[in-house]
């Protein structure tokens, strides 16, 4: 099997899916635009060859590099970057070299526009917020006198909550129309709840092989746009409320031999037209791992190796690496270099040595959303994880 991996360098954590792949007997051929030398040992030793281009950004240059190694090792089986980023590149070359693993260029639109997403979720029975097209003031203030203040103005075709913006005036709705979006945008109603996720890897007939879930206390968008503490923490299991959302989602979709991350809101108050408090509401699908250091996390929190059982979902289509230790709550706290902690980070290290997983720095491109220091820690208890975030992000006065 010849699978071709775009950009096996970046983020870092995708050279365990090289190495898993290799150990699986596939052989794995890497693009990316990092040179050779700068590439880790382990990625190295994963790789069968490595074609390095001056851009991911030129698409030339990828396509050259995946029609090279489809004239030297024959037929592609899978074309793969595992990232947001890349999905739309990624289909295109699926396309043009007939492979046939992952989604193509006319699938990808129900995975990138965020209003055509509402429609499988309907499909689903997922219910979702209201939402309508970004076209001028006037418009905005109809739908406004429908659904009240605040609401939420976000790309239809956008990474995550990257500009992505909460209006809670009618200041706010003119400063944004001051400078209005070049690209499509979509309005929705304030959802007022917490992030949960449904994540995991799915084989070619959807069935899931492995899931997780993952709480987020902060908004994402929060957390980005006013640099507020990045914390979120895997449950020990995944709500059967969750997981029922989740597997309708994956099959109103149509997914297929992925790694999938799901979110939801799960509503901490009643919304007219959503549901009650702690009902679930469809926030947006990404076909790939959770961001950052995630999959690490779901390794820490379930005993599990993620990167094995997706390895094994490509090469066999099952799982064949079967995980049955104990169950933990992970938590993430990111912090910012520019605040000033009552505990630095060789401190917050020490007390927590025994529940310690990764005391690390999150690489610039990612810190924006994530912070620069990154500790992550697992708990036996929910209360112990609140406790943690509290020592983390305590500031001086």
């Amino acid at each position: 099997m010849n699978f071709v991996f775009i950009s096996p360098n970046f983020p870092e954590s995708c050279w365990h899916f090289c190495a898993c792949l290799a150990g699986n007997g596939v052989t794995v051929l890497g693009v990316g635009d990092a040179p050779y030398d700068d590439l880790r040992p382990e990625l190295r030793g994963a790789l069968t060859e490595y074609y390095k281009v001056d851009s991911l950004e030129n698409y030339d240059q990828v396509f050259r590099a995946v029609a090279y190694f489809s004239f030297r090792y024959g037929k592609i089986d899978w074309i793969e970057s595992n990232n947001e980023y890349w999905l739309e590149q990624d289909a295109r070359l699926r396309t043009e070299f007939n492979v046939t693993t992952g989604l193509k260029s006319d699938q990808i639109e129900k995975y990138k526009s965020k209003s055509l997403m509402k429609k499988y979720y309907k499909k689903a029975g997922v219910p979702t917020a209201r939402f309508a097209p970004v076209k001028d003031l006037a418009a905005a203030k109809r739908f406004i006198a429908k659904v009240g203040w605040p609401v939420i103005v976000k790309p239809d075709n956008g990474v995550g909550a990257t500009a992505t913006y909460k209006l809670q005036n009618d200041a706010d709705l003119a400063a944004f129309f001051a400078m209005p979006p070049q690209t499509p945008y979509v309005m929705e109603e304030y959802v007022p709840g917490a992030v949960t996720t449904y994540d995991g890897i799915c084989n070619s007939k959807g069935e899931v092989l492995f899931a997780a879930s993952h709480i987020s206390p902060t908004s994402i968008m929060d957390m980005v746009n006013e640099h507020k503490p990045c914390s979120y923490y895997v449950d020990k299991r995944v709500p059967p409320e969750v997981e029922a959302a989740g597997k309708a989602t994956l099959q109103a979709f149509g997914a297929a031999s992925r790694f999938f991350h799901l979110e939801f809101f799960r509503l901490t108050e009643d919304k007219k037209g959503l549901g009650k408090k702690c009902d679930i509401v469809a926030l947006e699908v990404n076909m790939r791992p959770a961001g950052g250091f995630t999959p690490d996390m779901l390794n820490f929190s379930q005993s599990a190796d993620v990167y094995q059982l997706w390895a094994d979902m490509v090469a066999f289509d099952e799982a064949r690496h079967v995980y049955d230790g104990p169950q933990s709550y992970c938590v993430y706290a990111g912090r910012r270099d520019e605040c000033d902690y009552v505990l630095d980070m060789p401190s917050l290290q020490a007390k927590y040595a025994d529940n310690g997983k990764l005391f690390t720095r999150m690489p610039d491109a990612l810190s924006g959303a994530m912070g620069n220091q990154v500790a992550i820690c697992c708990f036996d208890r929910e209360d112990q994880v609140f406790a943690f975030l509290h020592d983390a992000f305590e500031e001086k006065n």
